[in-house]
């Protein structure tokens, strides 16, 4: 199948760009809560002690909705770090409604729709609206439209987004790796 890559938690709200110590939950505010769940989602803590983070930031009233919406989605990375599509999709569905323009929410979505079967063209969908909604890393949503895109047999799309992430994203070795693949074939086309 595909190599997949790993994906790093995309921030919504500039709230979650702080790195937050291990202070006590009840000394924290909620933007502390907030970045808690946003630096679980990196990996480096165990899934249950990030998804306590992530639920306790949830639990605090006082988080607007646009941190709302951004813990929702790096709950749903966590979730999906344990193979819990459905409630990845679930918190990233919530995300969504409390925010509908959070682009990394349906990239996202469209990241877990790609984990279950037969459903890439609804996660080309999900990818097409977040990158319409101008995600902070859109080379991931162009890439993993790729991936689907040629699952569904759609060669030509699956290569425009490959070249897409490659031209966004050049430092990033796997785009570029997955068009090597490709062979275009030049024809000869009859003028008006």
């Amino acid at each position: 199948m595909y190599r997949l890559a790993i994906i790093a938690a995309i921030v919504i709200a500039n709230a979650a760009t702080a790195v937050v110590g291990d202070a006590p939950a009840a000394a924290m505010t909620a933007t502390d809560a907030a970045r808690g769940c946003f630096n679980a989602t990196s990996g480096a803590r165990a899934l249950r002690k990030a998804l306590r983070a992530c639920d306790t930031a949830l639990e605090d009233s006082r988080l607007v909705d646009t941190d709302r919406a951004a813990t929702l989605v790096n709950r749903g990375i966590v979730q999906m770090q344990a193979n819990n599509i459905a409630a990845a999709i679930a918190d990233y569905d919530a995300a969504i409604g409390l925010v509908p323009d959070a682009a990394e929410a349906y990239v996202n979505k469209g990241i877990a729709l790609l984990r279950l079967a037969d459903r890439e063209a609804d996660a080309v969908e999900q990818l097409s609206q977040g990158i319409a909604r101008n995600p902070v890393r859109p080379e991931i949503a162009y890439y993993w439209r790729a991936m689907a895109n040629e699952t569904l047999g759609k060669n030509r799309e699956a290569y425009e987004d490959y070249s897409r992430a490659a031209q966004l994203a050049p430092e990033w070795a796997e785009p570029a790796e997955q068009l090597l693949r490709f062979q275009t074939v030049r024809r000869k086309t009859a003028v008006g």
